[in-house]
């Protein structure tokens, strides 16, 4: 099969006037559209822009589910149904602290969406419990606890799932980061109020990122960089960064993009269940949070999460940002691949990749996804 598009994204380039070779789940070449072989199928689209399907690190829930309030495989079914329409093609269905029981139920179901061949669910985002409750944000206060033994003990069995786990460094000990490190789980820094020496020592031990810069973690001061220094100076840590006008100030982003070595800085959406739904309020361990001028909120003011799609997030950081297309693709694409190792196969329309793609146009509606290499239109769901 081959997809024509009046521009092709590849994950490097721009091509005009190309054409998409995909076999079956994975991508063979890129050639002019002129060159296609008479008789081959060509789907030929006559606006938008073709690119590599959108990788989603932090996604709590969409389309009216919340994976803490819904821990099944039917709720996931749904998320990645509604973040699909919006160009995600994989995500890490991730899980705000809550009950062990609530973990166990989260893992299990996301461990059964890939045992029966989901492209989409790459593994889970554990976010939580183990956090710093000075800078818990959202996460309720009752469900933070320090890590043990069996926490440990449960994590480790839980390869060879890609597991990323959010935790504050400073509520575990150095040789639990480097155990979890060792038995293959990727662990970012978040919702932390560690000192700039207790970050980096963090990042040496087995810390590879951290998660939402600049929210819930020490701020950049004078005398005391904090988590937020040792994440910007680190060369080697990831870091997740939510792009939605509400969270980060665009030029505290363009600071992070200056700062951060090529490739380390990666888009989440960090979003809740009202992505690709009308609702507009929803419960979260027993508290109401509304949607209001596109900003999620308690009661109390305190931000809960997102209400937009990674895509939103590749347009402000954009527009707003000023930051170049191709890299804000990049950076919820290829560079989400690359955190979790998977940059030989995913976030590149190059040969041997798999065939995951969107096609979107000038406004960032998107009209049609591929998983895998099997076709989804949207236009009627616009």
């Amino acid at each position: 099969m081959y997809i024509a598009a009046p521009q092709i994204f590849d994950g490097e380039y721009f091509h005009i006037g190309m054409a998409l070779h995909v076999e079956g789940d994975s991508v063979c070449d890129i050639l002019p559209a002129d060159e296609v072989p008479a008789g081959e199928e060509c789907l030929t689209f006559e606006n938008g822009t073709l690119a590599p399907g959108l990788i989603d690190l932090q996604v709590n829930g969409g389309g009216g589910v919340l994976l803490n309030e819904s821990p099944c495989t039917d709720s996931i079914s749904t998320i990645v149904a509604a973040h699909r329409q919006c160009g995600t093609t994989s995500l890490m269905p991730t899980l705000i602290s809550d009950t062990s029981d609530t973990a166990r139920l989260a893992v299990t179901a996301v461990s059964q969406m890939i045992e029966k061949g989901e492209s989409a669910v790459l593994g889970i985002h554990l976010e939580g419990p183990f956090f710093n409750p000075h800078k818990r944000g959202i996460h309720s206060q009752t469900m933070l606890r320090g890590m043990d033994e069996d926490d440990i003990a449960w994590i480790e069995t839980l390869s060879p799932l890609k597991v990323l786990l959010t935790l504050a460094p400073e509520t575990c000990k150095p040789e639990h980061i480097t155990r979890l490190s060792a038995a293959g789980i990727r662990i970012c820094a978040g919702h932390t109020d560690a000192s700039f020496e207790e970050m980096l020592a963090a990042f040496d031990g087995g810390v590879v990122g951290v998660t939402h810069l600049y929210n819930a973690m020490g701020a950049l001061q004078s005398r005391a960089p904090g988590a937020v220094g040792a994440a910007l100076l680190h060369p080697d840590s990831w870091a997740g960064i939510i792009a939605d006008g509400h969270h980060v100030h665009p030029a505290a982003i363009a600071l992070a993009h200056r700062m951060k070595p090529s490739g380390k800085l990666i888009l989440v959406s960090d979003s809740m269940s009202t992505v690709g739904s009308p609702q507009q309020s929803f419960t979260l361990n027993g508290r109401t949070i509304r949607l209001e001028q596109g900003k999620l909120t308690d009661s109390e003011g305190t931000l809960a999460g997102s209400a937009i799609s990674l895509l939103e997030a590749v347009q402000y950081a954009h527009e707003v940002v000023g930051l170049a297309l191709d890299e804000c693709l990049r950076m919820a694409s290829l560079y989400p691949a690359a955190c979790l190792a998977l940059e030989d196969r995913l976030g590149k329309l190059a040969p041997g990749y798999r065939a995951d793609l969107m096609l979107f146009d000038d406004d960032y509606t998107v009209t049609d996804t591929w998983l895998a290499g099997e076709h989804q239109s949207h236009t009627n769901s616009l």
